[in-house]
């Protein structure tokens, strides 16, 4: 074992990209740990990770070996026969392999493999200083990371993704000697750019932490993630209220600060009379503040910035923090007051001139379909068709409005404040803003029924529509977003419980495209479907063996779909569930391997053998005590009232020859035999089980 020395590595730069900083910085430092555990560097990581800020990327190990261990080589030479003459001697292929070895031919070691004996060089060499190693690990590191457009600065040939302007390199208490980007190793790093604008001696990587936390950098991300969330909340409790912390806004905050500090800003009452959405996307995309929200969730006039600088003067810093928002937010007050004196449901007749797609129709197109659809939809789950209706025939309208041209992700939630302020319904309004959830992959689903409703309808317009116009997607490209759409349909109809026939709900989607002169490949379709089912179970645990074993059977609703599967699952914990699938597999290989007509019937007189016998009556007694379940949809029941046919089962395949040489005889027992596994398969085909 070697000895061990802390290691940092740190490149200064100009700020970094926000977005991109957590990418590199783990990018780096995996790259040097790579080099090193390549070069066979012993390495002592504990809880080691990437350390960056705006300014700079870092990788600080607490244990890395002094240098390699030995080095062994292996370069395998001629077989003996072309190696050596009759007499003995050395051909002219074993001295030159010998010379470039740099040995006598004598001193070659002999190895076999399956051709023959041959000559092989065998060499132990010292292990390289892993100083020595460090500068070429450090180039390996920077070409690997993801630069998509690299920088490039003053004459030079180099390129990063900013500027680079200090290196520091230390193995233990000494700088190791290396060169990039121009940039000579040493031991001196950088504090802050205002608190402490001058260097920082490190005189060992150990330091490295608090050395740059004195010089007013936290070097950490996770300590500048605690220290923001403290801030941000202490100052929103000092304002009455708590802030909301998104963990998109928090993690570019991390990455715009060294040195973070809370600053509590107001703006005018009046502006709340927007709705919060939009209010809260210019603090929170545009400028990065938190908003702080009351009790009941609903947005207060404060919000909180975050400065790089401790500052004599926070009420300056609050003032300009407040008189960057106050332009957005006197545009969006605008644009919602102009929207509402055109009202929503004018804003609908623009929606004739918009093109959704261009064998689609326009986008008032779509909206006739997705209305036409919801009235179908329902009456199906318990929903008002009347206001099913009226709230598709308004849901797209905000399109047309300012806010939504300024805000696009205020789709839906927009209109639902039209609507409200416009007279519509409650129920109306709320299903104008659910019909676009799930928005994004983890978001909830609709949560009214006229919601469900919708979301519902447009999904399913959008997916027939989408293959109907040959957009199906291919490899990276979905344009109209299927897949998103496909599980976002596939979720609200399962965990609604929806009782829908899939199928029959994308034939009334392809007659609403009848207009249009293109129809989608329902089956396709329904298999699509299935197919972002399957992940989105894979991600819930499910087995893929218990998902393809209901699959197989196609279900027309999703929610029995879930359901079958469910009840798989418990069925696969049974100890008679292995057999019971492998006795299923057996009878569909023996099924599809049948010739002629199999009896429609079992005949009692041809029962010859006493297992066989055993097994008609079990068969049918479990056939009479399922019925009732499998209409009650009950299938936990049903497999576990089928699991106990195993003894049955095993016992007539352990004692029946089912094709016996008497057609008559033959035939009855692949009756038997077909009886058994239609019920057996009832659920899903629980062959797949079997391994």
């Amino acid at each position: 074992m070697s000895q061990l020395s802390p290691l940092l590595i740190e490149l200064g730069t100009e700020e970094l990209p926000v977005k991109a900083l957590p990418g590199l910085a783990q990018a780096f430092f995996d790259g040097v740990v790579d080099g090193l555990r390549k070069r066979g560097v012993e390495l002592e990581l504990g809880d080691a990770r990437p350390l960056s800020t705006p300014r700079r990327l870092a990788v600080l190990l607490p244990g890395v070996g002094l240098e390699q261990p030995e080095q062994r080589s292996e370069v395998l030479g001629p077989y003996l026969n072309i190696a050596l003459d009759a007499e003995g001697q050395p051909t002219k292929a074993l001295q030159g392999f010998a010379a470039k070895a740099g040995i006598d031919w004598t001193a070659l070691e002999k190895t076999s493999d399956n051709k023959g004996e041959r000559f092989v060089h065998r060499a132990v060499s010292p292990g390289a200083r892993t100083a020595a190693l460090l500068p070429e690990i450090l180039r390996e590191a920077i070409a690997a990371m993801p630069i998509p457009k690299p920088m490039r600065w003053g004459d030079h040939d180099w390129g990063f993704a900013r500027p680079a302007h200090w290196l520091v390199l230390l193995h233990g208490a000494d700088v190791v000697e290396a060169e990039l980007f121009g940039l000579k190793a040493d031991r001196m790093s950088r504090g802050h750019r205002f608190h402490h604008d001058k260097t920082v001696w490190l005189s060992q990587p150990q330091d490295y932490v608090e050395s740059l936390r004195a010089a007013k950098v936290l070097v950490d991300p996770a300590e500048r993630r605690e220290r923001i969330v403290a801030e941000v909340e202490a100052a929103a409790g000092q304002a009455g209220g708590s802030a909301r912390i998104t963990e998109d806004n928090l993690e570019q905050v991390v990455n715009l600060v060294e040195w973070p500090a809370a600053v509590l800003c107001s703006f005018e009452r009046a502006f709340l009379a927007v709705p919060q959405e939009a209010l809260i996307e210019t603090m929170e995309i545009n400028q990065k503040f938190f908003p702080v929200l009351d009790d009941s969730g609903k947005l207060t006039e404060k919000f909180i910035g975050i400065a790089n600088i401790e500052s004599k003067d926070v009420a300056e810093v609050a003032k300009g923090y407040e008189r960057v928002i106050r332009p957005r937010f006197a545009d969006a007050k605008f644009f919602f007051d102009e929207d509402l004196k055109q009202g929503l449901e004018s804003m609908g007749d623009g929606l004739k001139t918009v093109t959704y797609q261009a064998k689609l129709g326009s986008v008032a197109d779509k909206v006739a379909r997705v209305s036409a659809l919801a009235e179908v939809i329902a009456p199906q789950v318990g929903a008002d068709p009347v206001l099913a209706k009226r709230a598709a025939q308004l849901a797209k309208n905000d399109l047309q409005s300012r806010m939504v041209n300024e805000f696009p992700e205020l789709q839906g939630i927009a209109g639902r404040h039209y609507a409200v302020a416009g007279g519509e319904s409650p129920e109306v309004a709320l299903a104008i803003d659910e019909a676009y959830q799930p928005r994004f992959g983890g978001d909830d689903i609709a949560l009214s029924p006229l919601g469900k409703v919708l979301a519902i309808a447009e999904r399913v317009d959008t997916l027939a529509g989408g293959f109907a116009a040959g957009l199906k997607p291919t490899g990276n490209k979905d344009p109209f977003a299927l897949r998103r759409n496909a599980l976002g349909l596939a979720r609200t109809i399962i965990e609604s419980g929806f009782e829908l026939d899939l199928r029959a709900l994308l034939a009334s989607a392809n007659a609403g495209l009848a207009a249009r002169s293109v129809q989608a490949d329902v089956g396709e379709l329904y298999d699509f479907i299935l197919d972002r089912l399957k992940g989105y179970y894979a991600d819930k645990g499910v087995p893929a063996t218990h998902f393809n074993a209901v699959a197989e059977l196609k279900p027309a609703s999703l929610y029995d779909f879930d359901r079958r599967l469910d009840a798989i699952g418990t069925f696969a914990a049974l100890p008679e569930a292995e057999a019971l699938a492998a006795a299923n597999k057996r009878i569909r290989n023996i099924l599809r391997k049948a010739e002629g007509d199999i009896p429609g019937q079992i005949d009692a007189s041809l029962l010859q053998e006493d297992a066989e016998r055993a097994l008609a009556e079990a068969v049918t007694a479990a056939i009479d005590d399922t019925g009732a379940s499998l209409h009650q949809k009950d299938y936990v029941a049903v497999l576990a009232r089928l699991a106990r046919l195993r003894p049955q089962v095993d016992a007539f395949f352990d004692g029946v020859m089912v094709n016996a040489e008497d057609p008559a005889l033959r035939g009855n027992r692949l009756a038997l035999l077909t009886m058994l596994g239609e019920r057996l398969g009832a659920v899903a085909a629980i062959e797949h089980l079997s391994s």
